[in-house]
């Protein structure tokens, strides 16, 4: 009993109803104070699917998901949003077609294990979203730092969402998968 009550919450899922409605989700997006992890879609190498580009790249279906994704990002507005990716070609890539962002590459966003947070927080402007490009062992790294038990790996273009107060003091909300978003902006 008292393993269970000292385990980590998992994080939640935006898309069931957890923690947030969507109203107070879309204000804290138009106020600017979030923080956003997301995975890159699909990568070649891990796919039998047609790639893009090199090898390490990602995949003709993952382009699809990650124009659908930041359609998304565009329905809550991007005008208050800072979006930077890691250097690796698969997040470069993703970041391109979700955001139409070809920005230099942040080391930070790909050596993440042990600074996500803080880093984060360092880039985060008041009243600005900050949108992160990065990979599934980063969005992993994040949470267990907020002590939210790791989860399974994170879903190609999933967005881990995190707010943070006047404080500079973050609360994880929870993630929307790719597939997911129709769902919570459709509440």
């Amino acid at each position: 009993m008292t393993f269970f009550l000292l385990k980590p919450a998992a994080v939640p899922d935006l898309a069931k109803g957890n923690n947030v409605t969507i109203t107070d989700f879309k204000s804290r997006w138009a106020q600017g104070d979030m923080i956003v992890l997301v995975r890159h879609v699909e990568r070649c190498d891990h796919s039998s699917a047609p790639c893009l580009g090199p090898a390490d790249g990602i995949t003709l279906p993952g382009k699809s998901v990650a124009e659908a994704v930041g359609q998304h990002f565009q329905t809550l507005g991007l005008g208050k949003a800072d979006i930077y990716s890691s250097p690796m070609t698969r997040t470069a890539q993703t970041a391109a077609f979700m955001f139409n962002y070809t920005g230099a590459g942040q080391e930070w966003l790909s050596n993440c294990r042990q600074t996500m947070l803080s880093d984060s927080l360092q880039h985060k402007a008041k009243n600005r979203n900050l949108v992160l490009v990065t990979h599934s062992e980063c969005m992993n790294a994040l949470a267990k730092t907020m002590k939210f038990r790791d989860s399974p790996t994170p879903d190609y273009g999933s967005s881990l969402f995190i707010t943070v107060d006047d404080q500079q003091q973050p609360h994880l909300l929870g993630f929307i998968n790719a597939n997911d978003w129709p769902k919570v902006l459709a509440n």
